[in-house]
């Protein structure tokens, strides 16, 4: 599991550390493995151009003294202070000393203050950009002398390495209130961050590399991403004794007359995902059997229908009132329900809360906006607080879609995140493989959080395979939904191998 803790956290940490360590070692540490991974971004240390963007803050320090570790390996370094008053000074005197340079942003030019100028060409010669202007206690966007020295940088040929998080970046979010640094690599120290995993934040990290120095922060982690090993300890297989009431019998209330493809792809992700039975309800039967001929077709209601032990209702269910009824029906049985797409429309807070069976929530953004009552935009700025609110008003787990996928409890436990897409899984209709994928692992007996986290790891494991992508969230070519339904078999084999 990869954890990553507040702000608050990460302090309290360093200071029970730094209170048994020597004056100085822990930022040694963090310099030691921040200057390591600056030589293997360069590749070749000696004789390259390094550009630090120095702040007034502790990584500011962090990148002053990695700076004087390269120079001594021969690298040119060149320190840029945007704030020359308050730049941590035993840092400074150490990269003097080692043979490297220091430029005030605002310099009026003569001796080391060759002016902003000067400084801006540096940037534009460098190998490579050390941003050490902001910490991870900052708040908004940079101020107008560290944005124009960041977007100097990102228009450079540099590559752009972050110290700790990008600067700009809030920490504990991932929102960006204005101009931020946009790295290629981020190098954290202790502990994630929430802001590193979580977008919009995580666009602006690029690469992430955790240094240990020895901090444990203490109490839950604030975000946490599943891994291989807990998605295959949490991935249900069948025993000897197995049958299709003990794997899950899982009902699917979606399509209508004009959106009967919905009701199909949920069909065709629950049976891809190892439901022992699938019951269906709604406009599209005709569809899904000739499709799925295994299966089970019902005219409704879905109270109805037989034994279930979970329901996904919403996919494809359109505008009329049909749609209502069926959300409230199923809301009234006592099995685990996951609500989706058309269904999310019908919702109300009280009836959610109400129920004693699991409810899962599963908006994109313009969804969670329309529940929320806010701008969608609002959602997508702030999505590690609007999953959480959403989670808290209704009083359900919620899954919000996106390039990366949170999930939120209602209780308060760690919001899981999950980035194993591909940007080709943007297309119509994965949302409903993705209900009827998780809604099988409800049925099979997994907690609403732990199936929205592994149907959103499987998902987008499934799309990478499908796109032909590999594990990196890029490249590949086009998928369909079915393609990416027809690929969670073998996204499942290769956790489990």
């Amino acid at each position: 599991m990869r954890t990553a803790y507040g702000v608050d956290e990460v302090r309290a940490a360093e200071r029970d550390l730094m209170a048994r360590l020597p004056e100085g070692a822990l930022m040694q540490r963090a310099a030691a493995g921040l200057a390591a991974a600056s030589a293997e971004l360069l590749g070749r240390v000696y004789g390259s151009r390094v550009v630090l963007l120095v702040g007034s803050g502790d990584n500011g320090g962090d990148a002053l003294y990695a700076g004087a570790r390269l120079a001594r390996r021969g690298a040119g370094v060149t320190a840029v202070l945007l704030a020359p008053g308050r730049a941590h000074g035993h840092g400074l005197s150490a990269l003097r000393k080692a043979g490297g340079a220091a430029l005030e942003a605002e310099g009026s030019g003569g001796g080391t203050e060759l002016g902003a100028e000067a400084a801006l060409r540096a940037v534009a010669r460098a190998d490579l950009v050390l941003d050490g202007i902001v910490g991870i206690g900052g708040k908004g966007g940079l101020r107008p002398l560290a944005a124009r020295f960041a977007r100097a940088a990102r228009e450079s040929e540099a590559a752009v390495l972050a110290v700790d998080l990008p600067s700009g970046v809030e920490a504990d979010s991932g929102e960006v209130r204005g101009e931020a640094v946009r790295a290629d690599a981020t190098v954290t120290f202790g502990a994630y961050k929430p802001g590193l995993l979580v977008d919009p934040g995580r666009e602006y990290a690029g690469v992430v590399r955790l240094v240990p120095i020895g901090i444990e922060p203490a109490g839950a982690p604030a975000v946490e991403a599943l891994q291989f090993a807990d998605v295959a300890r949490l991935l249900p297989r069948p025993g000897a004794e197995s049958d299709k009431y003990r794997r899950g019998v899982v009902g699917i209330a979606a399509g209508s007359a004009q959106y009967p493809g919905a009701g199909v792809l949920a069909v065709a992700g629950a049976v891809r995902s190892g439901a022992g039975a699938v019951r269906y309800v709604g406009a599209a039967a005709g569809e899904v059997i000739a499709r799925f001929p295994e299966a089970l077709v019902h005219e409704g209601p879905p109270s109805h229908a037989g034994r279930v032990q979970a329901w996904v209702v919403g996919p494809g269910l359109g505008s009329g009132q049909d749609g209502g009824r069926l959300v409230a029906d199923v809301l009234g049985t006592d099995v685990p329900v996951l609500v989706d797409a058309e269904g999310l429309r019908h919702l109300e807070p009280s009836v959610v809360r109400a129920r004693t069976a699991p409810t899962l929530l599963t908006p994109h953004a313009g969804e969670a906006a329309a529940l929320l009552g806010v701008p969608r935009e609002e959602v997508e700025s702030a999505r590690l607080a609007s999953v959480r609110g959403l989670a808290a008003a209704y009083g359900a787990t919620v899954l919000l879609k996106g390039a990366t996928t949170l999930v939120a409890a209602p209780a308060g436990a760690p919001v899981r995140v999950n980035s194993t897409g591909t940007a080709w899984l943007a297309t119509a209709g994965s949302g409903d493989v993705l209900s009827g994928l998780a809604g099988a692992l409800l049925a099979a007996g997994l907690l609403s959080g732990d199936a929205g986290a592994v149907a959103a790891y499987l998902h987008g494991l499934a799309a990478r395979g499908a796109s032909g992508g590999g594990r990196g969230a890029s490249g590949g070519g086009p998928v369909a939904a079915q393609d990416v339904a027809a690929a969670i078999p073998g996204a499942w084999r290769e956790v489990l191998g």
